[in-house]
């Protein structure tokens, strides 16, 4: 469970009196000891701020806009205790339409929440930066950063009147390939040549080199050519720009002067290869993140799949597709995201509000729109509950469903131009068949993509969802656990919901009369949702733990089984049960059972007086023996390949004594 951070003091500020503000519905949803009211905290009130930061124990300040504000005051009168923050004006005070204090009071127990910290990696860039493009552009851009990096420039294009300098490494060449990311680049380059320090008159450069390879920190691309890998505005320390565009230029080269020194690389995804569900005996059969990853920082590694940290960008859409939890998002875990919805919807309902919509958004063009649209129009509607998170692409289906579940009336995800779309109306289309399968609007689950605050504000106007009558549930465990628990809350009663073909849940339908219960299905399932008898012919299914990968069906040499897609909320999905058994045969020599009855007969009638080695000979009867009886069987056979020569007799103390009397 998350805990809450103990809040001893909570300062509320109408900011010049451009909002309402309710001291007791803020003080309940944060628990804090004491709660301050003013109208100018920034400026004329700021000597409440400073004695709240003087003392002990935690101030949270309800502004956010002013943060930096707050921590150099904290800082200046030496604080003893700890600073926090939230934005409830942009959110939630700042609307043309509603009560806003209940969603002030649902920010406000949001902002409380302890939030795990993310996982960071150190990384050390040298400052070593290729500059590729024309001479025209590239020369340029070194003479900028070459005090401050260490520079090469790889020049295409025509080269005259180039002037050696020490300052910076110049050659012609192209590159080829390139791959790593942020302090760790390796680039292939064709035609490489270096530029030739000797000489009077033009420049020259040495022989040309195919395949000659370096590696960099930082990559500074205004060829304008093709950008080296997928997702450029995705992979750190890669820097483009239009080299037509002197101003994109210019941004470029101070982004990249910048990119020197320690950082701290998030590690968003955590993966567990033991339940990745990519790959058995050469057998494929998930390959979700394997499409969607658009920086592929995801490959194939065997049965599994390999995520190299370096090359993620975050996205999150790995974690949103992976039908068993292999890879799951660790930038805050979704464990955290999913104790905001629920705190989200019940301080919002215990405020007094009734049916709130979850805006799922990310951190810079949707914080952006809601900014605007908050200071210089109608802002968000009372109802509409805007929640952040980094990248919208990780919001897959268990989120949708669980924000549902814990008591929003809908959900609403606003895309950015940068949002892979794709991955996200992939989840949409699944959340919507668990809705439309449980009886409800499937028009509830919306996908926003509006590009301008206007656009955004009537969107969001125009609904207003009523409340859902279910029962709210506590999100607990993972993905899967709260999609089920979900989609059972929203159900209100055990059923089985028909799903699109390509969801990850569903059961499996064997045919029985081709079946020869080989058990290969069994042997490769990846997360042990077929499972045998050790003791008879038998195979059982899991329902609640099949991921619908396909590995079964495409090992499967009879083609005996078949996917159905479904979200089973019976209990009796979470129990084994019997989708095929047959008789064992007995060994006719020694009795104990082994293989299947069926089998050995049909093995037997194909073979005996039909086959030469089983015409006019008892060889069949091998067949009926168990894997011992058989090699006996086999070993003592008349003119057995297995048999030599008897064994000599052991000779004793007596046979030497005898043979010593005869002499």
């Amino acid at each position: 469970m998350v805990k809450m951070v103990k809040i001893d003091r909570l300062l509320l500020c109408s900011c010049a009196k451009s909002m309402t503000i309710d001291a007791a519905t803020a003080q309940k949803a944060t628990e804090a000891a004491q709660v301050k009211t003013c109208n100018a905290l920034c400026t004329t009130d700021m000597d409440i701020a400073s004695a709240a930061l003087a003392q002990e124990g935690t101030t949270l300040i309800a502004c956010a806009q002013q943060r930096r504000l707050f921590e150099d005051l904290h800082a200046e009168i030496d604080g003893k205790g700890t600073l926090m923050t939230a934005d409830i004006r942009d959110r939630a005070g700042w609307t043309a339409k509603g009560d806003a204090h209940p969603k002030q009071a649902a920010l406000l127990a949001e902002a409380v929440l302890d939030r795990p910290n993310t996982p960071l990696r150190d990384m050390y860039s040298n400052g070593v930066c290729l500059i590729l493009g024309d001479a025209a552009t590239a020369l340029p851009a070194a003479e900028q950063l070459c005090d401050t990096l260490s520079v090469t420039c790889l020049l295409s294009g025509p080269t005259d009147d180039i002037v050696p300098t020490d300052r910076y490494d110049v050659a012609q060449g192209s590159v080829t390939n390139a791959t790593g990311a942020f302090t760790k680049f390796e680039v292939t380059v064709d035609g490489y040549a270096p530029l030739s320090p000797q000489g009077r008159g033009t420049a020259t450069f040495g022989s040309p080199t195919n395949g000659a390879k370096s590696h960099c920190d930082i990559i500074l691309d205004l060829s304008g050519a093709d950008p080296l890998c997928p997702a450029p505005e995705k992979r750190d320390g890669y820097v483009r720009a239009d080299p037509k565009n002197p101003a994109q230029v210019q941004t470029a080269i101070h982004q990249a002067s910048h990119l020197i020194g320690e950082f701290d690389k998030p590690l968003y995804v955590r993966f567990d290869p033991s339940i990745c569900a990519h790959s058995r005996a050469s057998q494929t059969g998930c390959n979700r993140c394997l499409n969607v990853c658009p920086t592929g920082a995801i490959t194939p590694n065997g049965d599994t799949v390999l995520i190299d940290p370096d090359i993620c960008a975050g996205c999150g859409a790995c974690a949103s597709v992976c039908p068993s939890g292999a890879a799951s998002y660790d930038t805050p875990p979704v464990e955290f995201l999913f104790a905001r919805l629920r705190s989200l919807a019940s301080a919002f309902k215990e405020a007094g509000g009734t049916a709130p919509v979850a805006l799922f958004h990310d951190t810079t063009f949707g914080r952006e729109m809601i900014q605007i649209a908050a200071r210089f129009s109608k802002g968000l509607p009372a109802h509409v509950i805007p929640v952040d998170v980094a990248n919208v692409e990780s919001i897959g289906h268990a989120e949708t469903l669980a924000a549902l579940a814990v008591g929003f009336a809908g959900v609403t995800i606003l895309t950015s131009p940068k949002s892979d779309r794709d991955v996200i109306e992939g989840q949409l289309e699944l959340a919507r068949a668990v809705m439309g399968g449980t009886g409800h609007d499937p028009s509830l689950v919306t996908l926003l993509d509006a590009r301008d605050p206007e656009q955004f504000e009537d969107a969001l106007y125009a609904s207003a969802p009523d409340p859902l009558a279910i029962e709210t549930i506590l999100p607990l465990g993972n993905r899967r656990d709260v999609s089920r628990l979900s989609a059972l809350a929203l159900n209100g009663e055990p059923a089985t919901i028909a799903l699109p073909t390509g969801a990850p849940y569903g059961a499996i339908e064997i045919d029985t009369d081709t079946c020869t219960l080989c058990l290969a299905c069994v042997s490769l399932c990846p997360v042990g949702a077929l499972m045998d008898n050790p003791d008879k012919p038998q195979v059982t299914f899991q329902e609640a733990a099949c991921l619908q990968c396909g590995i079964c069906k495409s090992t499967c040499p009879e083609n005996a089984i078949t996917l159905k897609p479904q979200l089973n909320l019976e209990n009796a999905a979470l129990s084994p049960r019997m989708l095929n058994e047959e008789e064992p045969f007995d060994c006719i020599s020694c009795g104990t059972p082994f293989g299947v009855k069926s089998t050995i007969d049909r093995i037997i009638n194909q073979l005996k007086d039909k086959h030469p080695m089983f015409t006019a000979s008892d060889n069949f009867k091998l067949i009926q023996m168990c894997d011992d009886c058989r090699v006996n069987a086999q070993y003592h056979q008349e003119g057995s390949p297995f048999k030599s020569a008897d064994r000599p007799k052991t000779r004793t103390t007596q046979d030497y004594l005898d043979a010593r009397k005869k002499h």
